[in-house]
């Protein structure tokens, strides 16, 4: 059942809160995040039959996983904490809130997923339409996390903001592309759902773009970028001439 999917994917969080809340440690946060995707879309997969378009989205998901689940490691042992957490990181309480939020924000983005593995499968122009769409998400995700991952760690960029590569056209590129990811997975399972899951599974890309828009994901970044830079003219050029989220989309 689905809910069981929920209950491992609140004990994953639960088990790796434990050490990270001991050691006040941010390196167990992000990457916890990822692998619970690839290990709840796994789980499905095997209980499901397992035919070759559930098995090409389990290799979707685990790529997008892994991918950003290496590449926030490395960052975080970079950088060796996370601002964000400074606040709540000591507070047992609000640090367990975050990561029991975590467990079911993962789950309620793979909804569609999980309904996906349950039904039988119809490979459609809507699968192939929602492939592209998740390569392309990928693909820009990808890039734009390598593009300020080198310029952050060249020495000459101190206390810059990155202005070059796909960040010349969008503040947040990287949100772009991870939203065009799950809009795209919902596209290739949308053929094969019920009517009732297809409405609920509309959840999954909303859900993650209304995180990044107006929860934890641009309005923090937002901030904290303005609190850096706010006073600097040409920041503040930066920011009136290049899209917030998509390219020339003010």
């Amino acid at each position: 059942m689905i809910v069981n999917l929920l209950l491992i994917s609140l004990a994953i969080q639960f088990f790796l809160f434990i050490p990270a809340f001991k050691f006040k440690t941010d390196k167990l946060t992000d990457l916890s995040y990822s692998l619970t995707f690839v290990l709840l879309t796994l789980i499905a997969f095997l209980q499901s039959d397992m035919v070759y378009p559930k098995l090409l989205l389990l290799i979707m998901i685990s790529v997008w996983g892994i991918r950003l689940g290496v590449y926030l490691f490395i960052r975080i042992n970079k950088t060796k904490k996370d601002d964000r957490f400074d606040e709540i990181r000591p507070d047992f309480v609000k640090f367990l809130s975050f990561w029991i939020l975590q467990g079911v924000s993962v789950f309620v983005i793979l909804l569609p997923t999980l309904f996906y593995f349950q039904t039988e499968t119809n490979f459609r122009h809507f699968s192939f339409w929602g492939f592209g769409i998740w390569f392309i998400g990928l693909l820009i995700e990808g890039l734009a996390d390598y593009q300020k991952f080198s310029f952050k760690n060249d020495p000459r960029n101190k206390d810059r903001w990155i202005d070059i590569g796909l960040w010349k056209y969008s503040r947040h590129p990287n949100y772009l592309g991870e939203i065009l990811c799950w809009f795209g997975i919902y596209l290739y399972v949308y053929s094969s759902l019920p009517n009732t899951y297809k409405v609920v599974g509309l959840l999954s890309p909303l859900f993650i773009t209304a995180l990044l828009l107006f929860v934890s994901g641009i309005p923090k970044l937002e901030e904290k970028a303005d609190k850096k830079w706010g006073s600097d003219k040409r920041y503040q050029r930066y920011k009136k001439k290049t899209a917030r989220l998509i390219p020339f989309v003010y």
